[in-house]
């Protein structure tokens, strides 16, 4: 006769068979993938079949571990997405156990763009990445995180939603703001995201910034609206989560630079009525990219399931989704049916403005660039 005893240990599956027969003991282990087995037989040789049953029962046991080990996914994303992938995933996970019997469990990690990406780089094992701006996943390309034409590997510059940037103002607007302008003007209190730390602070100065230049201003016209912009915040925020908390919360400024797609969560989250949302007449289109993470796919073997994972971003239900969360989607058809969630502006791409996102990086957000200049004149 003997038994099994199954056991976790230390967060990884494992399992201890102890098979009882007559005479003297002796120990052996057996280790299959992530399963480490170990079968204790008393003085009495086992036969054939017995061995070929136990083996059999241990090679089961490890593919279940196997697969088990298969259906968990990471996902590091940035501050404000965090509503939308919370539903996105529970359609995910639907849909991938209704294509292949799997079920699959996504788990989030979020925070200023930057951030996560410097978290991942330093060894946060995520599968998947899903930023909202390119230098981020640029910079874990760069170090060999993602793949070095990561771009390449999914439609629309591996970008299937994008946004732009708008304006949050208290209840009735008290101050009248409507344009950029109005950003600059004496005694306007004005709450933005660190563009050293977040997406959303680097598309809200490059949207501050390329709106002079696409009105005909001058480089330096538009260092010195920035510059006067920058005067009258009176806190950086961390993230756009961090921004919207010092906003509502904490009650500090009167309008918020942030993300389209964060009207949605305040609306959620605080309730309808408290803010304003004000759409300025122009722009910047802001994409959010995404990308498998290479290094954590390759070890863990999941790299099936997080490119299915971002290939369904494009579907129309995660497409539906991504606009009831004020989020764009690529889907021509989608976006026109929800024309008045996302009411038109004039956009611009940082191409058109700054030649491309690394050189912006380079310019204006590396260490000495023009964000330091302007900011440190405070």
């Amino acid at each position: 006769m003997f038994c099994f005893l199954a056991q976790q240990v230390m967060g990884d599956l494992s399992f201890r068979l102890r098979c009882f027969a007559y005479m003297q003991t002796r120990k052996k282990s057996l280790v299959i993938g992530p399963l480490t087995f170990k079968i204790s037989f008393l003085n009495h040789p086992l036969n054939i079949m017995t061995r070929q049953l136990i083996s059999a029962f241990v090679a089961s046991l490890a593919l279940l571990g196997a697969a088990h080990a298969q259906t968990t996914l990471l996902n590091a994303s940035y501050d404000v997405a965090r509503e939308f992938y919370k539903d996105y995933n529970a359609a995910f996970a639907a849909h991938y156990k209704k294509t292949t019997g799997k079920d699959v469990k996504i788990d989030q990690a979020h925070g200023g763009s930057s951030q996560q990406a410097r978290a991942v780089n330093d060894g946060l094992d995520a599968d998947v990445v899903t930023m909202n701006t390119t230098t981020d996943v640029d910079f874990l390309a760069s170090t060999g995180v993602v793949a070095k034409d990561w771009a390449k590997r999914f439609p629309n510059n591996a970008s299937p939603t994008t946004s732009t940037m708008l304006f949050l103002t208290r209840n009735g607007n008290p101050k009248n703001i409507k344009d950029w302008d109005d950003l600059i003007k004496p005694g306007i209190k004005v709450i933005v995201v660190n563009p050293k730390t977040g997406g959303n602070g680097r598309m809200a100065y490059l949207a501050a910034w390329g709106y002079v230049r696409k009105k005909g201003g001058t480089e330096a016209e538009a260092a010195e609206f920035v510059r006067k912009l920058y005067q009258n915040v009176p806190i950086l925020a961390k993230g756009g989560r961090d921004a919207t908390t010092v906003f509502l919360q904490r009650n500090i400024g009167d309008v918020l630079i942030t993300f389209e797609s964060e009207v949605v969560s305040v609306d959620r989250e605080f309730g309808e009525g408290k803010v304003d949302a004000i759409h300025p007449s122009i722009s910047i289109v802001s994409e959010n990219p995404v990308a498998v993470v290479e290094r954590t796919v390759n070890k863990k073997g999941t790299a099936d399931l997080a490119k299915a994972y971002l290939d369904y971003l494009y579907s129309d239900e995660a497409q539906e989704i991504a606009a009831k969360h004020a989020l764009r989607p690529r889907n021509a058809a989608i976006l026109k049916k929800y024309s008045k969630t996302f009411q038109p502006i004039q956009l611009f791409t940082v191409n058109e403005v700054f030649g491309s996102f690394a050189e912006a990086q380079k310019v204006h957000f590396n260490d000495g660039g023009q964000f330091d200049k302007i900011y440190t004149l405070k």
